[in-house]
């Protein structure tokens, strides 16, 4: 019954945009070039966890592709020779974001990189994608849902993100600043019965309350938010014989087929178009 229910799941939802959307065919050359459009006159710096850096099961990180990619392409249909920077790193929280520990950097951490970037070239970074607070609270949601925890966790993501984007707005006052929100990838938990259907619920609860803390940090320091959770129709419980939330994650997430987190090529899109619109 759940194979079958999943079935009818994916295949009406990817009907949604699956038309039309080819991944990302992003070209990032070394050292301010772009091998493709020749010497960079602008920059697309893009900061945050496995979802800036692409990630997709079974074939790691992507830092061209994702939905990185898909921007830089919306932006150099105005402006051809912006070059991506992509900092994302796989399994980044906010405090390690901060502090470093995960992937290297040069300068110690992923904000401590960006922010030695935006100070050589804050005249030429036209936007600063980051998203980042999921690997916080996703050790809150599994096997279940812990209320103590996962306060503390959104707790911390809102400390340390205001942190994060303050640093940014210091480095360069004048760039575009766009923070993503997240979708709900525990709506796959609905097929597990009446105790999934209920760990699905609390799970949208909790993203409110992370997605609500995500904005309030980004329009303190002026950025705009891409409401990622909209695009999912995150609190749209309606529909048979699957709600339409969990239709949407199983078609454009791997959630519902290899029980990972992570967006497909069309869950990237989705992210993409988010960002763009946001900007």
């Amino acid at each position: 019954m759940i194979r079958r229910l999943l079935a009818v799941a994916v295949s009406a939802a990817a009907l949604v945009l699956t038309s039309g959307i080819a991944p990302a065919a992003a070209h990032d050359g070394e050292g301010g070039r772009d091998h493709e459009h020749g010497p960079a006159q602008s920059y697309y710096l893009a900061l945050g966890d496995s979802l800036a850096a692409g990630f997709q099961p079974g074939l790691g990180d992507n830092k061209t592709g994702g939905y990185a990619g898909l921007v830089l392409r919306s932006i150099r249909a105005e402006q051809p020779k912006t070059r991506l920077v992509n900092l994302g790193c796989s399994g980044e929280t906010t405090t390690t974001l901060i502090g470093g520990g995960i992937c290297r950097y040069d300068e110690g951490s992923q904000l401590a990189q960006a922010v030695e970037f935006l100070h050589e070239h804050r005249r030429t970074t036209r936007l600063v994608t980051i998203d980042i607070g999921a690997n916080n609270v996703t050790p809150c949601v599994r096997p279940a849902l812990d209320a103590v925890c996962t306060a503390g966790a959104v707790s911390t993501v809102g400390r340390d993100l205001a942190r994060i984007l303050r640093a940014v707005r210091a480095a360069a006052p004048g760039v575009e600043i766009v923070v993503l929100n997240y979708y709900d990838p525990f709506l796959a938990a609905w097929f597990l019965g009446p105790a999934g259907q209920a760990l699905a619920a609390q799970s949208v609860l909790l993203l409110g309350v992370l997605n609500a803390t995500i904005a309030a940090d980004a329009a303190a320091v002026g950025g705009r938010v891409a409401d990622v959770a909209t695009a999912f129709a995150t609190t749209d419980s309606s529909g048979a014989p699957v709600p339409v939330n969990v239709s949407l994650v199983c078609a454009w997430t791997w959630m519902c087929i290899k029980q990972d987190i992570h967006p497909n090529d069309v869950g990237y899109a989705v992210l993409a178009g988010a960002v763009n619109a946001a900007r």
